[in-house]
């Protein structure tokens, strides 16, 4: 009876699980790569369709083999991808790295294509570094189910706001705002419900302010009334820095509010015409 026992825990323990739920079990490594092997030849095919020249060789690449793991345990960016496998999902980790390069157009980027069970990314169909941007962004597919950058911002940030990049500048003017808004003012975790008006905020301001703070920096904030939105008594309030030379606009963050006491807050300085201003994405 022992020895049935020992026998069948050892048989056990020579099975590879990748997911136990879909039947995806296997008595050898070969049995493994045998049923993924048409995935992983399809997905090499379009990595060395991709690939430039002046990117890693197979020699270079090897030393960055240790990248794996960081980019598996701590990504920049997660992405699903349910269509360059017609019904199945790939989930890629992406992560950038300090450089080693001396030129500064070199960067460091490692890309690992997987196969999720649950959270765990249980086989590795492809990963490798790279210096190419272009061809990280051919791997930017699918849905983006996270951003580190996002993830660590503060709680309200929104896409596009230079508090996405912790901007200084940006970081303290916004928790200033926060330290002086009323306790009945909208809920930060709302913000993102109000980012659709940011853009007409914008190009359809109510109001346009520029003033000088306390270490120079031009800052001009718009401010729309959404009543016309069906939003009556909310404000949509962006805050942007002013680069002189070119009169143009960088965002720092926005932000929805029903505090018209707030809103006043963000006027001051020189009341300004829509049509002076010429606005640019962000940092």
């Amino acid at each position: 009876m022992e020895s049935f026992v020992s026998s069948e825990s050892s048989k056990k323990k020579q099975q590879i699980v990748i997911d136990e739920e879909k039947g995806l079990v296997f008595s050898s490594e070969k049995d493994l790569l045998d049923h993924f092997s048409a995935d992983i030849k399809s997905l090499e095919r379009s990595f060395l369709e991709w690939r430039s020249q002046s990117d890693f060789n197979e020699e270079e690449s090897l030393k960055y083999e240790n990248n794996l793991t960081d980019t598996l345990d701590e990504p920049d960016e997660v992405w699903i991808d349910d269509e360059t496998l017609p019904g199945k999902t790939l989930t890629i980790f992406l992560k950038e790295f300090e450089s080693e390069e001396e030129a500064e157009d070199r960067g460091l980027f490692h890309v690992a294509v997987t196969y999720m069970t649950g959270d765990i990314p249980s086989f590795i169909y492809l990963h490798f570094p790279t210096n190419d941007l272009h061809l990280v962004e051919k791997y930017q597919v699918g849905k983006l189910i996270y951003d580190r950058f996002i993830a660590q911002a503060p709680e309200g940030a929104i896409e596009g706001d230079a508090l996405i990049e912790e901007d200084q500048l940006a970081l303290g003017l916004y928790g200033a705002m926060l330290k002086v808004r009323v306790e009945s003012d909208i809920p930060i975790e709302r913000f993102i419900e109000y980012a659709q008006y940011r853009e007409a905020s914008i190009e359809d301001a109510d109001e346009i302010w520029r003033s000088n703070d306390s270490m120079g920096n031009v800052l001009v904030s718009f401010v729309k009334d959404l009543a016309d939105e069906g939003e009556k008594g909310v404000w949509y309030i962006v805050v942007t820095v002013e680069d002189a030379p070119s009169n143009s606009h960088a965002l720092l963050f926005s932000f929805p509010t029903n505090d018209e006491g707030l809103v006043e807050r963000y006027r001051h300085g020189e009341n300004l015409q829509a049509e002076e201003v010429i606005q640019e994405s962000s940092h």
